[in-house]
């Protein structure tokens, strides 16, 4: 017969154990990842993950332990076992649902769940739809199965709660239960130590994926969701003195600090093409594959390509904060889901606006999705186009209207558009789950050739507009500007932290470029954040208020690039490279001479995120 006071340790064990069975499901769904470890690292994940594990475990039997207390007092009025069976059904699905997610997400993403996805949640359909190229039948079918062995592992463990022993008062038993509460306090803190557990204390390996492994997902989740928006600055690496002294330093322009210039004309309409994932990877003038964007290299080859940028970050809603407010990314969160802050920005097209510009923002998708609506209102954009503008008949992507469908919109709106204009668009066709409506242009049907196929598309579509934007009165007197959102891990399946993940085409072309500039091709290295202050440069207007951003046209004395990615940096300079992991505290790759540089940047720039 079991014990009324050993169900509490059982309690906790069950928990402990089921995620121990998690993190064995894990290396088993990343298993050609799993299989370059030798034993020992596998071995390690779970002795190292075990602190981490019990921190869960504690925390999820934290209201068990106090039901079992309260209800002591209680004995006879109380359904407590009921009540008992019934938190750990509902915390049991929760924690199942997020622990098969991220086994998904994570090859995606190549970082563990945390409360990213949670910006999603007013989006469903856009999740939805960011879910098409994932093996749903297979994670169905492993979410049941986890499911079916919790039941049994609880079952097992814990079974039905016993009645107190004969003769044994509520009081006494109410102690027990507060001595355990008590106990509890050491796996919570994951031990007697000073300070309490945190995701550094099971990075153990070298290998990136060892110490992703180890880390446990609810805990994850929940402590990204604590973390902070206002301090302090949890990557202080040298005084502040000295990282802005540094950071100044980097921004410092060369000696001819005269800035090419591009255009014929002082006030030209922009076209501003933001291009969903499009990675240099798949762009032949950047040094990627040939003939999948055959129309953006025809572009380039008459107007004036940059073949040394990287994204600030890698998702949309980074992207989007990095071109149009020249701000940096930020590696445990993203400045966008802080309407406060972003209030705070400076816009591309508050500027515009000031100088006559109208403006109109257009997206295929939905423009609520990852708060991208806050930001982009704040911005003060005129007109707003997106997916509930066009018909349901021309909505046949799963994110929305396909990439023509909005370039039609566009060129026919710009018939009566009055100009100077400044037309912001975001492309969609070439995000998962890639589906096309057009016939593929290359064989397979793995992930990386529907990638392949959706970014031809896009390139199809782009090709379209262009074509029939050359024939419009307004083409003579407008700036293209095309730059990606982000890279992307394919082709090559790059990892998270890999500088090609982050490598993108910037191309300024149209009618208003001067002659002599077509065909330039510039290797200055540089960032996401640097297009702003390139554009108002050439349209001469003020930069000032761009503080991260830098004219690509302007000699600077150490051109670079800085990212970041979930929780580290990388940054990128003519002379070589760095990536640093913030959670492991170590160089992951690259010249550790940048490694001041990198940090300098990171502290200054997240200092400024949280002064916002």
């Amino acid at each position: 017969m079991r014990n009324r006071f050993a169900f509490q340790l059982r309690y906790f064990l069950f928990w402990l154990v089921f995620f121990v069975a998690a993190k064995a499901v894990f290396l088993v769904y990343h298993f050609p990842k799993a299989a370059a470890l030798a034993d020992g690292e596998l071995l390690r994940v779970f002795g190292y993950g075990l602190r981490l594990d019990a921190s869960a475990a504690a925390y999820l039997s934290l209201v068990p332990y106090l039901l079992l207390t309260g209800g002591s007092l209680l004995a006879g009025r109380f359904p407590l076992d009921r009540l008992l069976r019934l938190y750990s059904a509902v915390i049991g699905i929760v924690v199942t649902f997020f622990t098969v997610a991220d086994l998904e997400l994570y090859r995606a993403w190549g970082f563990r769940l945390d409360s990213t996805p949670l910006q999603y949640l007013d989006s469903p359909a856009e999740m939805a739809a960011s879910a098409g190229s994932a093996p749903l039948l297979l994670l169905a079918g492993l979410l049941t199965g986890l499911l079916v062995f919790g039941w049994g592992l609880y079952a097992r463990l814990c079974g039905r709660l016993p009645l107190l022993p004969p003769g044994f008062g509520r009081g006494r038993a109410a102690l027990v239960g507060l001595l355990y509460l008590g106990l509890l306090a050491v796996p919570l803190r994951g031990g007697v130590q000073q300070i309490p557990v945190n995701q550094s204390d099971v990075y153990f390996s070298a290998r990136p994926f060892a110490n992703h492994a180890a880390v446990n997902v609810p805990w994850n989740v929940v402590n990204s969701l604590f973390l902070q928006s206002g301090g302090p600055n949890q990557y202080q690496f040298m005084p502040d003195s000295v990282a802005a002294r540094t950071v100044r330093q980097l921004y410092a322009p060369g000696a001819d600090t005269a800035a090419t210039r591009l255009l014929r004309i002082k006030r030209p309409n922009v076209v501003f093409i933001i291009l969903e994932s499009f990675t240099a990877k798949f762009v032949a003038g950047t040094g990627g594959e040939k003939n999948v964007t055959p129309n953006l290299d025809s572009l380039a080859r008459t107007g004036v390509l940059f073949t040394n940028l990287y994204a600030a970050g890698d998702r949309s809603q980074k992207g989007l904060v990095s071109l149009l407010s020249g701000y940096p990314n930020q590696p445990s969160t993203s400045i966008i889901k802080y309407p406060r802050k972003t209030e705070r920005l400076p816009h591309l097209c508050q500027d515009l606006k000031r100088a006559g510009y109208a403006s109109h923002y257009y997206y295929g998708g939905e423009l609520a999705f990852a708060n991208m609506k806050s930001y982009l209102v704040t911005a003060g954009y005129d007109r707003f186009t997106e997916r509930s503008d066009f018909p349901i008949s021309q909505q046949s992507s799963k994110w929305g209207a396909h990439d023509h469908v909005l370039f039609d919109r566009i060129l026919g709106d710009l018939q009566t558009q009055a100009q100077p204009f400044f037309v912001t668009a975001f492309t969609l066709s070439s995000h998962e789950p890639f589906d096309v409506p057009i016939p593929r242009r290359f064989p397979g049907t793995d992930e990386a050739a529907l990638f392949r196929n959706s970014v031809y598309y896009a390139d199809w579509a782009l090709g379209r507009f262009l074509h029939r934007a050359r024939q419009q009165p307004w083409w003579e007197n407008t700036l293209l500007v095309l730059v990606a959102d982000h890279g992307h891990p394919l082709p090559g399946d790059d990892a998270n932290e890999s500088a090609g993940k982050f490598h993108i085409p910037l191309i300024l072309a149209g009618g208003a470029l001067r002659p002599e500039a077509r065909g330039r091709v510039l290797d200055t290295f540089g960032s996401q954040t640097d297009v702003a202050a390139t554009l108002l440069a050439q349209l001469q207007l003020p930069t000032a208020a761009y503080q991260w951003s830098y004219d690509l046209l302007r000699p600077a004395r150490r051109p670079f690039a800085f990212y970041a990615f979930t929780d580290g940096f990388g940054f990128v300079t003519r002379h070589g490279g760095i990536t640093y992991d913030n959670v492991a505290r170590r160089v992951m790759t690259g010249d550790t001479a940048l490694l001041r540089q990198g940090q300098a940047y990171e502290q200054a720039s997240f200092g400024d995120f949280l002064r916002k």
